[in-house]
């Protein structure tokens, strides 16, 4: 035994310093899960792989797990091996006389209780692969070159939907009031693409041109909101598939929002995950809604999850993709003016980066996100432009199909596009790819395409002092007029208030100080459909008129606005300090207040209230308590924010005493 345990110390040795897939390929993953203890995962699991070279240990990622019954077979000899296992180093290294091009089995049953990438979130469990590792709830391999078919089965309890990747082949009644899903996820995927998501979610089901089952799940008190928050999803959806010219993938694309998620959206294969704030009405889509994300997510099912860049130094190659063309499906619903406006907000955010001394280089590992998806989406917008639509679109179909479940390097692209265009695209690869300067002639050259930023970039009151106060009346573009608007020197008139939502909520925004004469108009951005709008309205009319502050208050105590609530507790801060309205309720009101606090709440609602009482000195015992517990939340956003407010906090005298009183008690 212990000859045997330095054998195994020094081919584990060998075999982590190189990279497992030279060695070994696994193939299929099979799991069957549970949830019966709280926060932990338990299930039984087989692993189906071939050994390229004979090696004495393979392994799988697998973070805090216990395992027991393990057992090997080699489907080659159709025999069981001897077989032994070490679990350290956050590893299951299976050890055994793996014997080159033989396949084998492995089969186990395992538990764990994970600390990241699942979560238990009120009545929801969910899962966030990408950066915090699928190998903390389900054994598999961190390494994103090893692509493997996941097919997972869960038993859960009645009454709630099981979300995993691919296609649900059956359902049984496992025990009562218990139901086993069965998914077949047929193709390979990088683990990190992993998904689970389960909740009490209602469905609606639309086909696509080419076929596929289009699933969106929401909660059943948003019903009302289903059609807002995944507005035009077929729409691009079959977009996408024409345009990229390579068939959606997979066999079924869900999709389901969560509480508390950690980014915007997961483009998990075939199950985009995202968050619930993106959950909307017809009023909140004007402001903020789901349509870039949800195309964003879409667009990674092909770059992302069919090919699959090897390394950080390419991830330009999903989230370049990924951006560009939810831009192009965003041009195809909003059209060609909106494609522009976005470029140039990109190339914006991308100057402000620059001067802020922070470029990098597209192939840096380490660059930002908004490199990675902003300068990327212009390197494939410029990239577009030069060799043209048919050699572009014809490399893009060419670089899926020939590389479709494998892992690629930038070079794998731009030969692709070599090839169809005839050109040598050495000096795009340097200016665009490997440089860390901004080309910015080229981009201002690329944006005056568009005879709309061109007219956005020419109206000016200091170019043409004559035509300013026409500006807001003429027939110049929505984006141009509020350029104007959020000019120092244009002061608002009564007919400028004669335009778009859009053109209103900058007006709104830019209107602090309100002339009489503007009142009534002003007035009328309270019934306007935009939460922001409202939001701003409300509190500047409160401000400006104290003697009608109660109608405002009582014209506005329906509306709730967005799902943290913008519009609601602005309006319970400002009811607080309105002394003559509805002066019998301002206890339930400061409760009501204080209720947002709390953890049933999703955590940009909680954000919310915390600020609002923090503003009005409003914290009590319950609320400080609630603060404490959010700087333990798993959402690295509130933790960071409920740590700095509670730092904050400590040095008001009024407080001091409490939070040391809370500290001591845990």
């Amino acid at each position: 035994m212990r000859c045997f345990l330095s054998v195994y110390l020094v081919l584990f040795a060998v075999l982590a310093s190189a990279q497992q897939t030279e060695i070994v390929d696994f193939k299929v993953i099979k799991a069957d899960l549970g949830f019966e203890a709280p926060g932990e995962v338990s299930g039984e699991y087989s692993a189906r792989f071939e050994i390229l070279k004979d090696t004495g240990s393979v392994y799988l990622d697998a973070v805090n797990m216990v395992f027991k019954d393990l057992k090997l077979k080699n489907l080659t000899s159709d025999s069981q091996v001897k077989v032994d296992f070490r679990n350290e180093d956050n590893k299951l290294v299976i050890l055994s006389d793996f014997i080159e091009n033989n396949s084998y089995e492995l089969h186990f049953e395992y538990s764990a209780k994970p600390n990241n990438a699942l979560y238990f979130v009120g009545n929801q469990i969910w899962t966030q692969g990408q950066g915090k590792y699928t190998s903390n709830w389900l054994p598999s391999l961190d390494d994103v070159n090893d692509k493997i078919e996941f097919d997972l089965s869960v038993s859960y309890a009645d009454g709630y939907e099981v979300l995993v990747n691919g296609k649900l082949v059956g359902k049984e009644s496992v025990a009562e009031n218990v139901t086993k899903w069965h998914y077949d996820m047929e193709a390979p995927m990088s683990s990190y693409l992993v998904a689970l998501a389960i909740g009490d979610y209602h469905k609606k089901t639309e086909i696509s041109e080419s076929g596929i089952p289009l699933e969106y799940y929401y909660y059943p008190k948003d019903s009302s909101k289903t059609e807002s928050t995944y507005r035009y999803s077929k729409q691009m959806f079959d977009f996408l598939e024409r345009e990229i010219g390579v068939p959606y993938p997979w066999k079924i694309y869900k999709q389901a929002p969560v509480k508390d998620f950690l980014y915007s959206g997961m483009e998990n294969t075939a199950l985009t995950i995202f968050s619930d704030a993106l959950v909307v009405d017809a009023v909140g889509f004007n402001d903020r809604n789901y349509v870039n994300v949800n195309a964003h997510e879409l667009a990674h099912q092909w770059f992302g999850n069919f090919v699959t860049a090897t390394s950080s130094n390419h991830h330009w190659l999903q989230e370049g993709f990924a951006t560009y063309y939810a831009l192009l499906a965003e041009r195809h619903v909003f059209g060609e003016d909106y494609y522009y406006w976005r470029l140039h907000e990109y190339a914006q955010q991308l100057l402000a980066q620059e001067n802020a001394g922070n470029s990098t280089s597209l192939l840096d590992p380490k660059s930002s996100s908004l490199t990675f998806y902003q300068k990327g989406c212009w390197a494939l917008h410029v990239l577009r432009e030069q060799v043209g639509d048919e050699a572009f679109k014809l490399a893009v179909k060419n670089y899926l199909e020939n590389y479709q479940f494998q892992n690629v390097q930038t070079s794998d692209f731009i030969n692709e596009v070599e090839k169809t265009s005839g050109q040598d695209l050495t000096e795009f690869v340097k200016i665009w790819l490997e440089d860390i300067a901004l080309p910015q002639d080229a981009m201002v050259k690329s944006l005056k395409k568009s005879a709309f930023i061109q007219e956005y970039l020419e109206v000016s009151c200091e170019t043409y002092p004559l035509k300013c106060p026409d500006y807001l009346v003429s027939d110049i573009s929505d984006k141009a007029k509020i350029k104007i608007l959020l000019q120092d020197s244009y002061a608002v008139k009564l007919e400028d208030f004669n335009n778009s939502v859009e053109v209103r909520q900058a007006i709104a925004q830019k209107l602090i100080t309100i002339p009489s004469g503007l009142k009534k108009s002003y007035e009328s951005l309270l019934n306007d459909a935009s939460y922001v709008t409202i939001e701003s309205a409300l509190y500047n009319l409160w401000v400006n008129f104290p003697e009608d502050r109660a109608k405002y208050l009582q014209q506005t105590k329906d509306v709730y606005g967005f799902s943290d609530y913008n519009v609601k507790l602005l309006w319970l801060a400002l009811h607080l300090n309105t002394l003559e309205y509805q002066p019998d309720r301002k206890q339930a009101v400061y409760d009501e207040l204080k209720s947002y606090t709390g953890p049933q709440f999703g955590f940009e609602l909680r954000m919310n209230a915390f600020n609002y009482l923090k503003l009005i000195n409003g914290f009590d015992v319950g609320s400080l308590e609630n603060l404490f517990q959010a700087t333990k939340h798993h959402n690295w956003r509130f933790q960071q924010f409920a740590k700095k407010m509670l730092e904050e906090l400590e040095s008001v005298e009024a407080y001091k005493s409490i939070i040391e009183n809370i500290k001591s008690s845990i």
